[in-house]
């Protein structure tokens, strides 16, 4: 847990008090300044919070990571299984990706042809 949650928490609990002096006593300032304190402590919160899922999902980034590099040869060997009985049961079909990924790949790597510059011509 955030020390902003904790904190956002408190003050929210400190505006809501706040206001409710404010409300009893009928000080208007008191209850606006409750009602800000106790925004300013949600918003904390909230803070706090996004904070926390932010790390929660760093983390768990970085365990899928940590495990895939740990189990990679197993990985590749799955990967490489899938791949075969994929083109032994559509063989017809890697083929035809296969020849796409190269029209494509021919198509990036060639350049064109550069052209001469243009020759200009002085009119007299």
């Amino acid at each position: 847990m955030d020390k902003d949650r904790i904190y956002g928490s408190a003050k929210e609990f400190t505006g809501k008090a706040e206001g409710a002096v404010g409300d009893a006593t009928g000080d208007a300032e008191t209850q606006a300044s409750g009602r800000a304190r106790e925004a300013a402590g949600a918003a904390q919160d909230l803070y706090g919070q996004a904070k926390d899922a932010a790390r929660g999902a760093a983390d768990t980034a970085v365990n899928y990571a940590k495990d895939a590099y740990q189990h990679r040869g197993e990985t590749i060997r799955s990967g490489q299984q899938a791949m075969t009985r994929s083109v032994q049961d559509n063989p017809l079909g890697a083929l035809l990706i296969a020849g796409g990924i190269g029209f494509a790949l021919a198509l990036l790597l060639t350049r064109q042809p550069r052209r001469p510059p243009p020759r200009w011509r002085y009119f007299s």
